[in-house]
């Protein structure tokens, strides 16, 4: 049974880090070598891994983003909130990390986020161990 993280979003787009809370479930899992997957089951949210030593780069991926996938009055879904499912394809509904002696195999500058882009909002995170 996976355990299941609820993120509270506060922006419409928002990078939160959930390393510790994945951390947390690898750990209540008692897993000790294998595999974490972290998925959100969300068209508009997404997870990546990326540097969290330094808050700016939550910020430019931000902006790159926005660069790279404006909005578009030529978008027909009705919601508005095309450019939202587009980022969430782009960077993906799930994770893996290896786990090793009980830790997540994460870099010294890697941490897990959740990515919002349609919020603010409560979502749900997914994450199974094997």
């Amino acid at each position: 049974m996976p355990a299941t993280i609820t993120v509270s979003t506060s922006a419409r787009e928002q990078f939160i880090d959930i390393t510790d809370e994945v951390r947390d479930a690898v750990r209540q899992a008692g897993i000790q070598n294998g595999v974490v997957t972290i998925f959100v089951p969300h068209t508009t949210a997404a997870v990546t891994i990326n540097e969290n030593a330094d808050p700016t780069v939550v910020t430019d991926m931000l902006l790159a983003l926005d660069k790279a996938f404006p909005d578009q009055r030529a978008f027909r879904h009705a919601e508005g909130n095309s450019t939202a499912h587009v980022k969430s394809s782009v960077i993906g509904c799930s994770e893996r990390v290896i786990v090793e002696d009980g830790r997540l195999a994460l870099g010294v500058w890697q941490g897990i986020y959740f990515c919002e882009f349609d919020g603010p909002r409560t979502r749900s995170c997914y994450i199974t161990a094997t």
